[in-house]
This record gives structure tokens, C-alpha cells and sequence, in this order.
């Protein structure tokens, strides 16, 4: 595998949220006005079938065809597909379906174990790096996996498994395990979680994002003003915008969707059964939370982003 084909993942890369129609079924046109806004936008490449994505509720057929419409409205643009699994085999297969439909790299959790052992996670990586055809992201992220692996093993991981090209470094506290991720690797670091500790995490060295925040404008910027030297600027970028960041990341996907369909990006909130959709009170909660946010904005367009 030639890793060097695939860019340096750094910047803002969007998690992207599945859409569905009404039915359930996947929304493809959706799927491409999603990828192509954020293209224009300027951000570096796009995720799809991770935690935002719903992975665990689609089927192996929408999954590929997802990806193939992904890389076809993308262009040059980078996809990364979601490839985690519960077994080493079926998370090889996945790999190698997501290179057969075009994605440039794959984005791989840890699964949870009987037993926990940093040797069972070590060779998970070691033994799917050997057999994917693509590069990997590794993400990091124990709130979902139950999986807690230390700097150290992560480290490890990235030293010896080449195809590893990528962290995506999601475990609170995230600023201080960044650092010392920067401090000893090579590879991009980029930061996840909605963007929560964003301001934090490229104090301490972040490489960018790799999140689904709805507004990947505000990202961009804190991202600019960073790159620039220009801390302060980062800071009240990410001041400013923090509290929808906190309003969108509530457990469920059902606000960050329904901010989607109000930029116009998906036709529709639906989050697939058995997840909830978004309830009367909290859409009029984001509706004044948008609106105080980006003020007399058409959410529609990219927003201009506010530092006061």
C-alpha cells in the first residue's frame, strides 16, 4: 500500500450524518448536496459511516452504495469511510468493499473485548493494517467502543502498523493526550467530538478537525487563526459559537440532522429506528439558538463566522 497518495489528513474533515428519506431509505441526492456544500467550503476531505453516520444501522448493500455516491460527488476530494467492526475478518472486508467503491482511507475504532488487553487492541490494528488496502485513520474514542487505549499504545500502534496514517484522538481529556500524542508522532492528530474542546485541543497541537459539527465554517476559522499564530482569535471564535457546539452534541443525532435540514443540506431529520427524532420543544430551543448564533443569516449559505 502507498500510503503517500493519500494527502496529509489535516485541516476540516466533516463526520457526515446519513440521510434517509422519510421511509427510512437511504437519501443519496442528500448524501451529494451534503459533500459538495462542504467542498466549496474549503475543507480537506469528508467521513462518512461512522457513529453520525449510523453504521450500525445499515446494511451492507446501502453501505457501498453510499460510499460509491460519496466518491462520486467528492471528486478529488478525499472520502474516508467508517470500516469499524467487531471482528478483525468482517473489518477487512469492509476495508476492501470501501476500496472497491473508491475511498482513499478508512477510519477504524477499536472493539471491546471479554478480556480487556492493550495486546488484543495492538494486533487487531496490526492484523487488519496487514490486509486493508487503504490507509488507516485510527479513532480513538472510548465513549463509544468502551475501549480505553493510552498514549502509549496508540503510539505503538502508529510506530509499527504503517498503514496507520492518522489519529483522530477523542479521549477526554483530550487537550493533554494530544500533546503528548504531537510530542511523539509524526501523523496528523486531529481533534472530534463536536468540536467541544476544539479551542483546547489545538492549543495543544491539534491538526484540525475531524468532527461533525454542522458548521464547518466556524471550524475553518478557528482553524485559520490558529495555523496563523493568532490564538486569541481562535479562542473567541470558538467563544462565541460554544454553546450551540454543546446544544448540538446532546446524545442522539436528532439535533445535529435537524440543523442539516435547515442549512438545506438533507431533505429531511429522520434518524433510522431505533434512534429518536427531534421533539417539538428542542427544535424551538435550536431554532432561537441558530438565530443567536448567525443572526439574520440564510443558513442555507455558508455563514459568516462572528468573533464577537
Amino acid at each position: 500500500m502507498n500510503t503517500e497518495l493519500l494527502p496529509r489528513l489535516s485541516g476540516v474533515i466533516p463526520i457526515l450524518a446519513t440521510p434517509f428519506h422519510e421511509d427510512e431509505s437511504p437519501d443519496h441526492e442528500a448524501l451529494s448536496r451534503m459533500i459538495r456544500f462542504f467542498a466549496a467550503l474549503g475543507v480537506t476531505g469528508v467521513t462518512l459511516l461512522g457513529v453520525l453516520g449510523e453504521s450500525n444501522r445499515l446494511t451492507d448493500a446501502e453501505r457501498s452504495g453510499l460510499i460509491a455516491t460519496a466518491v462520486a460527488a467528492a471528486g478529488e476530494l478525499p472520502v474516508i469511510a467508517g470500516c469499524s467492526h467487531t471482528g478483525t475478518a468482517a473489518t477487512v472486508s469492509l476495508a476492501q468493499e470501501a476500496a472497491a467503491q473508491g475511498a482513499r482511507a478508512v477510519m477504524i475504532a477499536p472493539s471491546k473485548q471479554p478480556s480487556p488487553s492493550d495486546e488484543q487492541v495492538f494486533n487487531y490494528y496490526k492484523q487488519v493494517g496487514e490486509k486493508s488496502p487503504l490507509p488507516i485513520v485510527l479513532q480513538d474514542h472510548p465513549a463509544s467502543t468502551e475501549v480505553h487505549m493510552s498514549a502509549a499504545l496508540v503510539m505503538r500502534i502508529v510506530k509499527e502498523v504503517p498503514s496507520v496514517v492518522c489519529v483522530k484522538a477523542e479521549a477526554v481529556p483530550s487537550p493533554g493526550k494530544i500533546a503528548v500524542l504531537k510530542a511523539g508522532l509524526s501523523v496528523p492528530v486531529l481533534t472530534g467530538l463536536g468540536a467541544l474542546y476544539g479551542f483546547f485541543d489545538l492549543e495543544r497541537g491539534s491538526d484540525g478537525f475531524n468532527t461533525g459539527f454542522a458548521f464547518p465554517e466556524v471550524l475553518l476559522a478557528m482553524v485559520a487563526r490558529t495555523q496563523a499564530g493568532d490564538l486569541e482569535g481562535a479562542y473567541a471564535i470558538f467563544r462565541r459559537y460554544l454553546p450551540l457546539m454543546v446544544f448540538e452534541q446532546q446524545p442522539g443525532l436528532a439535533v445535529r440532522k435537524e440543523i442539516l435540514r435547515r442549512r438545506g443540506l438533507i431533505g429531511c431529520g429522520r434518524v433510522r429506528a431505533p434512534g429518536g427524532n427531534i421533539d417539538s420543544g428542542t427544535a424551538a430551543q435550536l431554532e432561537k439558538l441558530l438565530e443567536r448564533s448567525f443572526p439574520g443569516q440564510d443558513l442555507t449559505k455558508p455563514v459568516l463566522v462572528d468573533e464577537n
